[in-house]
């Protein structure tokens, strides 16, 4: 097992997903992705597989999400997802079996959570991490829901709630060790 190293997950981000309400927030995670890995960090994206018979076609009548292109990781992301990891799951969490194997191997005790939807998959994920005793963030403003304002205020009002209220914080507040400053590698090449 390696030493432990803080991950930023990136929940969701796919075709499906990304809607008029949610479409705001795409440009606003590739920046912090590219950040976060130019400084050397883990990304781990991960990408929600619905399935006939689905709790989710059982009780929503919800039918999306079963095949290309709304399972796709949106465009805008694919340069990225090389230098990390994709971890399909099908439930709302990153916490499945493979994923806790996944975590183990890697050593990932902090989680940074952003993405889509902030009131379901970004706050069961943060949730989870909290109960598994891990350390979770919940990155405001980098999570946006398909729902609209009102169900992203409603999940950052719960996630304070559930994992903390100093645990759900904005990009700035973010370590400045984790994310390379913008433009930088550029100044040292110069």
């Amino acid at each position: 097992m390696t030493s432990s190293r803080p991950v930023l997950v990136v929940t969701d981000m796919q075709n499906g997903f990304v809607r008029e309400q949610s479409a705001h927030i795409v440009p606003v995670v590739v920046d912090l992705v590219r950040r976060w890995q130019a400084a050397g960090g883990d990304t781990l994206f991960t990408r929600y597989l619905n399935y006939s018979g689905s709790p989710f076609e059982r009780f929503f009548d919800w039918r999306r999400l079963q095949t290309s292109p709304d399972i796709d990781i949106v465009s805008e992301l694919q340069p990225y997802i090389d230098k990390g990891v994709v971890l399909n799951k099908r439930i709302y969490s990153p916490f499945t079996d493979e994923g806790m194997r996944l975590f183990g191997r890697q050593g990932w005790t902090e989680f940074y959570f952003c993405g889509i939807a902030t009131e379901s998959c970004v706050l069961k994920g943060a949730v989870d991490a909290f109960e598994r005793n891990f350390t979770p963030w919940l990155i405001c403003d980098a999570s946006a829901s398909h729902a609209g304002p009102v169900a992203h205020d409603a999940g950052l009002l719960v996630a304070k709630r559930f994992i903390g209220p100093n645990q759900v914080i904005s990009i700035g507040q973010i370590p400045a060790r984790l994310l390379e400053v913008c433009n930088s590698r550029q100044a040292d090449h110069s």
